[in-house]
């Protein structure tokens, strides 16, 4: 697999360096592309994204393939230190995926057991065919009223994983858990005191009056979804029940998740990054400069970049929509060096000004003036808050004309950025 994104990496290589031929030839004679060389290098650009994107695949699969290694190093030793022998690698993933017999038993955690994931997909089912036995394994998370169960352990960390992969802010963010509380607070210094004076041994110099302090505080939001499946394929034996319903509701969840911690108005939902905010990022971090009313320019960029002090500058990373990524790769400093990079080695990211970045479609995209079209920040001042598991309720009569079962995934999250210098968005002048 890693013979494989080196000849991908290889072959993107070759067309990146077709399309700088083609867009130095037009830089040099100080003109615009022709017809010809447009249609050439658009579709140089459309072969360069898809190895692009393959890329990406095969490097997530390796990550899932380290992830499981892992995991099973860390069940071996575990096995070996209980028993005192080393078990078969099978079988160590086997009770790492609660399969085997037993699974589970003596942890602090019933819903890692065999007996409660198998009840769990009969309930996904239908909630009438459970057992007295099933209802036993499940009565550790039954809501008090019925219909409502916390999910099995291993698809609550399955969701929680498909999210951090596809959703950068949550991934570069700082997520807390609070579970037992309405509220996530941290007190915050808005200002430091202003610098001391010099003065004689007996003064104490003049008292401050600059530094202050504020508080920043996330409140979950519910966030809820409703899917509708077949009764007759979640009664095919070959179907995977719990993996259909936790891809839709993954699906569904991640793009809203997204758009929120990007655009969130903060009103009963997160505050995003693209929202100016006294209680998130400030406008004094818009940067225009260098920028037209209709493009971000190199001089822009550079601007971006170096409003970010250097202790923040050093974790940051860009995130552009993927109409300004294309723009970005015509683009060179007056140096002549793109901006725009691709990485030297499989395990070096692509960048801009030698930072990385992120593509979403939810990062603005619009180019009109005084309109935000990316941002360079320090996730890790971008903070979330998420209170209770995932939960689902099952709907067997609602939708029995239709021959449907109906699912209600629900969770509660809030997230903001909690610190205005740490990121500096790109405006257009």
């Amino acid at each position: 697999m890693k013979k494989k994104l080196a000849e991908l990496q290889e072959k993107r290589n070759v067309i990146w360096e077709q399309m700088k031929g083609i867009n130095d030839k037009a830089l040099a004679e100080k003109r615009d592309l022709t017809p010809d060389e447009t249609t050439t290098w658009e579709k140089c650009d459309k072969d360069f994204q898809a190895l692009t994107d393959e890329m990406k695949v095969v490097q997530d699969q390796l990550a899932a393939r380290d992830s499981r290694t892992e995991k099973m190093g860390q069940y071996s030793q575990l096995m070996e230190k209980r028993d005192g022998n080393v078990v078969n690698g099978d079988a160590i993933w086997d009770r790492a995926e609660g399969r085997n017999e037993g699974a589970g038993r003596g942890s602090a955690d019933p819903t890692a057991s065999q007996e409660y994931r198998a009840a769990f997909r009969k309930y996904l089912v239908d909630p009438r065919i459970l057992t007295a036995d099933d209802y036993r394994a499940l009565q550790a998370d039954k809501d008090t009223i019925g219909g409502f169960l916390t999910t099995p352990q291993q698809v609550v960390m399955e969701l929680i994983q498909a999210l951090g992969n596809s959703v950068f802010v949550r991934r570069y963010g700082r997520a807390f858990s609070v579970p037992n509380a309405q509220s996530l607070g941290a007190p915050a210094l808005d200002n430091d005191p202003a610098d001391p004076t010099w003065t004689a041994e007996i003064k104490t110099g003049s008292e401050d009056s600059t530094m202050n302090f504020d508080k920043r505080e996330l409140y979950p939001h519910p966030l809820a979804k409703r899917i509708k499946v077949s009764k007759k394929l979640v009664r095919v034996s070959q179907l995977d029940i719990d993996a259909l319903i936790r891809d839709r509701f993954n699906y569904k969840f991640n793009v809203v998740e997204e758009n929120s911690f990007l655009n969130g108005s903060g009103s009963n939902q997160p505050l995003g990054v693209f929202t100016a905010s006294a209680m998130g990022i400030n406008t004094d971090r818009d940067v225009s400069t260098g920028n037209t009313s209709g493009a971000v320019t190199a001089d822009g960029l550079i601007e971006c970049k170096y409003s970010l002090k250097e202790q923040y500058r050093a974790s940051a990373r860009w995130a552009f929509n993927r109409v300004a990524v294309k723009k970005i790769r015509k683009m060179k400093t007056g140096e002549g060096d793109y901006l725009w990079r691709p990485g030297i080695a499989t395990d070096r990211p692509d960048t801009i000004l030698d930072l990385p970045f992120d593509e979403s479609e939810y990062v603005p995209s619009i180019f009109t003036t005084g309109l935000y079209v990316g941002i360079l920040a320090n996730w890790q001042f971008y903070w979330i808050a998420d209170a209770l598991d995932m939960s689902i309720q099952v709907l067997t009569e609602l939708y029995a004309e239709t021959n449907q079962n109906g699912y209600i995934a629900r969770k509660e999250t809030d997230g903001m950025p909690v610190l205005s210098e740490a990121f500096a968005r790109v405006k257009l002048g």
